[in-house]
């Protein structure tokens, strides 16, 4: 493994890197205007830094707690990834990157992108490697939906020859198998171009401890007394991927490659960002063939009480199937055609930028299911609190975390408005406001309309596995999730938590004009109130904004406005959209009070109220699971049907 003093031409100066600051991984929208101004200034200046060493089309392709990586492109257009930890971070973390370093510097296959030089300079580590073509199958599933399954086949045989590279990796002439430890969409590369799979980050992988037939790996009795043989290695991947075993601190097995193998292409065949759908969306309703179901459903399914059994059947069932799942005819036209969405969705004629923050009732569930104090919920109050609730779904039951992440799926898509669900004895009754704003690439026009047509089928199913899901769960109350605009923020920022909130002359609250009368207005409106107070919102507002809302509430509009306030910093998120124009100036007068009344605002936390534009409620009765659904058997007995 070279360092990057081997490598001159790769990073002339690596001192000049060793200040760089990593920030949290937040909306730049939702910031405060002075860590706005830190972010900003902190990416430019590694973009500017970057390509001072001779780099082109740097970018930041993505960032985090613990780090964040920029692309490059060298003089002799090779792409690559830059990776740094955060400076300010334990040194711990900062081994963290040496390890995978050492890991990724051993591993030789064209599907697993080269470490280039690894190299920690003062407190800064840099990790420098091959950029992977293509897109992440995360951002393919959410611009495309459910993949064919063709591309499911593809995927999976190319999977499994990344693995059996991995699981007998040898090292001067001894076995050590290796774990990658977190296999999921996001890290996993797709390029259309040549139906090539790469795999990537290996900030999870180890040395396996045990292998596939749980005999401790060791060479010899004496590398076996100088392990320790109960204390695991493992580190935790993705807890929307990983199985039970990972999750639990096992020993680290190559098993836990195969269970992020079958939690990744479910994710994809069903659309969803997680695993937890399982019990619901079973792998036996996908359209998949039967072959791959059973494999899907053998390593996601397992029983808790006999893994070890479980484990074996698997990797005898990979070993009979293997050379069938090779030689699987599917034929294109026998996929299965787009469902409807079972709510309705207003497309957007114009392109607009739109950066999708969800706020819902999610907290109650953790509140109904989690171990958390009370205490503990009621401090997360981050408007992106999707972003870094995962280890609190502890505790809760499959489907509703299933459900959790499709509702959180939503805000990954361009779309503004809110969704009400009410759970009763016969099933769910549901409220919605969606306004998608499609993907509009500088293309042709069949192009543009093909990407358009694309995007819209994704999120509608995305959409439907949020209803599938609800109609799984047995429960009382009311779910809502409001859907803005990041960018539409408005921000008032104090010095101290005992100053007010000192709103600035020219701030006013935006709003969109569009007619759509409704004969009995009243009773055909959806209320700020109906929904009752939601047991996540802690922020008591002024009694004069409740009497201004209550006043807006009687003017036909839309949307949501959210007052989340912190120590010292107020966030009015808000989408609204005005159905009569007759009551403009109206509108406009009491969102202006409402602002000065800001001041008055104490006490910490979020207050939301929203609005739909009509009751338009659908009723969906209770399911269990969706039925059994398989891709034809035979598939050379059935024709194509010609085009006429």
């Amino acid at each position: 493994m070279t360092t990057l003093s081997d490598t001159h031409d790769l990073l002339a100066h690596p001192q000049d890197i060793g200040h760089f600051y990593i920030p949290e991984d937040q909306s730049i929208y939702l910031l405060s205007s002075k860590d706005a101004k830190k972010l900003k200034d902190w990416i430019e200046l590694c973009i500017e830094e970057l390509t001072r060493l001779g780099y082109q089309q740097v970018e930041l392709i993505g960032k985090g707690a613990f780090g964040f990586a920029f692309a490059g492109v060298t003089a002799q257009n090779q792409a690559l990834v830059f990776k740094f930890t955060r400076i300010n971070l334990p040194q711990s973390v900062h081994d963290k990157l040496a390890e995978e370093a050492h890991m990724l510097g051993q591993l030789s296959h064209p599907a697993i992108p080269k470490l280039l030089s690894y190299q920690q300079i003062n407190k800064q580590s840099v990790l420098v490697m091959e950029r992977a073509p293509g897109i992440d199958l995360e951002a393919y599933s959410l611009l495309y939906g459910r993949i064919p399954v063709q591309m499911v086949h593809t995927i999976l045989l190319q999977l499994l020859d990344i693995l059996e590279y991995l699981h007998h990796f040898t090292q001067l002439d001894q076995l050590k198998p290796i774990v990658h430890g977190d296999i999921k969409p996001s890290n996993l590369m797709w390029d259309e171009t040549t139906q090539k799979l790469s795999l990537i980050d290996w900030g999870s992988s180890v040395y396996a401890q045990v292998d596939l037939q749980h005999q401790h790996v060791g060479h010899n009795v004496m590398d076996l007394l100088s392990q320790d043989l109960q204390t695991s290695n493992s580190k935790l991947g993705d807890v929307y991927f990983i199985g039970p075993e990972q999750l639990n601190g096992a020993l680290s097995s190559p098993y836990f490659d195969y269970q992020g193998l079958a939690s990744s292409l479910y994710a994809l065949c069903s659309a969803q960002s997680a695993r937890f759908g399982k019990e619901v969306i079973g792998p036996n309703s996908l359209g998949l063939p039967q072959l791959i179901a059973e494999l899907l459903n053998a390593l996601m399914l397992a029983n808790d009480n006999d893994l070890v059994t479980q484990q074996d059947r698997v990797v005898k069932y990979l070993a009979q199937q293997r050379f069938y799942l090779e030689n699987l005819v599917l034929p294109t036209h026998l996929n299965e055609s787009h469902q409807p969405c079972v709510l309705p969705c207003r497309v957007s004629a114009t392109q607009q930028t739109i950066e999708t923050v969800v706020y819902s009732s999610r907290k109650s569930f953790l509140r109904e299911h989690s171990e958390l104090s009370d205490h503990a919920i009621v401090t997360l109050n981050d408007a992106q609190f999707d972003r870094y609730y995962k280890q609190y779904l502890q505790g809760m039951g499959e489907t509703e975390k299933a459900f959790i992440a499709a509702v959180s799926r939503l805000g990954r898509y361009r779309v503004v408005g809110g969704l009400a669900i009410r759970w009763h004895d016969g099933g769910i009754a549901v409220d919605s406001n969606l306004n998608l704003y499609p993907v509009m690439p500088s293309c042709t026009d069949n192009v543009k309309a093909t990407a358009h047509n694309q995007y819209l089928m994704a999120f509608e199913e995305a959409v439907n596995n949020v209803i599938t899901l609800a109609r799984a769960i047995k429960r009382e109350g009311v779910f809502k999730a409001c859907l803005f605009d990041a960018r539409a923020t408005l921000h008032i920022e104090r010095n101290s938590p005992t100053d007010p909130f000192v709103v600035p002359q020219d701030m006013h609250i935006a709003f969109s004009i569009a007619n759509h009368h409704v004969a009995d207005q009243r009773s055909q409106q959806h209320s700020y109130f109906e929904d009752g107070v939601d047991p996540d919102e802690y922020l008591q507002l002024p009694q004069a904004i409740l009497l201004l809302i209550e006043q807006l509430n009687d003017i036909h509009h839309s949307g949501c406005i959210i007052f989340e306030a912190l120590p010292t910093h107020l966030k009015i998120h808000n989408f609204l959209q005005l159905l009569d124009d007759q009551y403009e100036d109206l509108f406009k007068a009491l969102l202006h009070e409402l602002l000065q009344h800001v001041p008055n605002i104490t006490g910490l936390g979020i207050s939301g109220f929203m609005k739909l534009p009509n009751k338009d409620t659908r009723q969906f009765t209770h399911q269990a699971h969706v039925p059994e659904h398989f891709f034809p058997r035979n598939t050379r007995t059935i024709l194509e049907v010609p085009n006429l």
